[in-house]
């Protein structure tokens, strides 16, 4: 913020997550900051005080009670699950955070995630707790073959960082894409994802979720896959169609599934997930944006704003990112 300018306000809103952490990192940027938590009107304190709420599952309804509310603040890259509010005010500023940053982490996850399964890492684990000697096929990178859906800032990084390791590689996204990395083979469109899904051993979900990707890893999906395919989802949790999976992998078309992402998050201990052997499942790690960028983010945003400029990330409603 410039000198001279007041702090603003900012509201940490969050129905999943203790968005405690985040305090530390705003108010060492910005000394003296109006910092506020709460999920509902009460214990925001004065809401006439608020000017941007960073959010993650904020509470449906709290947004449109927020009468000084200038900028809505995603915490990370994904704005469905402000989007999905009813009553969200749809002419205010929406950003999201896109933190190079997180490419690192992305690449890590999704490629111990490939190379888990396609090694049978699992059946190493068990022989080693069972002290037993024993080998699995071991099939060469080069012979596998790795399809990723969605080729943003993320879904490029894996893609590169994939082929370096020498896996076969392809991406598919709504959109023809330029400068891909070195080696990766580009799908695009509806008329070209069965040819790219046909040549996906492991096939990786890293969409943005909109109203057209809800439900994509679907069983109409699954069955275009080669059989005994790998499924990684590290998207959002309503790219899933949970009831498929589970009937792909009792059927065999799956051989497996490695899921970051969930429609309820903590995932329910009672869920059908937790009992079948063939998913692995970690809680929403893949990938974190440090504090310090988000409380940059958006105080540069808001910044930008009262100057009458554009903010970074501004969402297009309409395409839902």
């Amino acid at each position: 913020m410039n000198a001279g300018t007041p702090l603003p306000c900012v509201a940490l809103l969050s129905e999943v997550l203790d968005l405690g952490y985040l305090a530390n990192a705003f108010r060492k940027e910005f000394p003296g900051i109006d910092l506020r938590m709460g999920n509902d009107v009460a214990s925001l304190g004065p809401v006439e005080d608020v000017d941007v709420a960073v959010c993650w599952f904020p509470p449906h309804g709290l947004l449109a009670q927020l009468p000084k509310l200038a900028l809505i603040q995603s915490l990370a890259a994904g704005i469905d699950h402000i989007a999905a509010d009813a009553d969200l005010p749809r002419d205010l500023p929406l950003c999201r955070i896109v933190d190079t940053t997180m490419a690192a982490g992305m690449k890590a996850y999704v490629s111990w995630a490939v190379v888990q399964q396609h090694r049978g890492m699992a059946a190493y684990v068990a022989s080693s707790a069972a002290g037993r000697w024993e080998e699995q096929p071991v099939v060469s990178p080069r012979h596998h073959r790795v399809g990723i859906a969605g080729l943003g800032t993320l879904g490029m990084a894996c893609a590169e960082a994939l082929a370096t390791i020498g896996y076969q590689v392809r991406g598919w996204s709504r959109s023809a894409k330029t400068d891909l990395p070195e080696g990766v083979q580009s799908f695009h469109g509806d008329d070209q994802l069965g040819d790219f899904l046909g040549g996906c051993d492991t096939l990786v979900c890293l969409l943005p979720l909109t109203a057209q990707t809800h439900g994509f890893l679907n069983a109409s999906l699954f069955a275009q896959l080669p059989r005994g395919a790998h499924l990684i989802n590290v998207g959002r949790g309503d790219h899933l169609v949970e009831a498929d999976l589970l009937a792909a992998l009792q059927s065999g078309q799956l051989s497996g599934a490695t899921l970051d992402a969930f429609s309820v998050e903590p995932l329910p201990a009672d869920h059908a997930f937790w009992r079948e052997p063939r998913i692995l499942i970690t809680p929403h790690i893949s990938t974190r944006t440090d504090p310090a960028v988000i409380a940059q983010q958006t105080l540069s945003n808001l910044a930008a704003l009262r100057q009458g400029e554009r903010p970074r990330n501004l969402v297009d409603m309409a395409r839902g990112y």
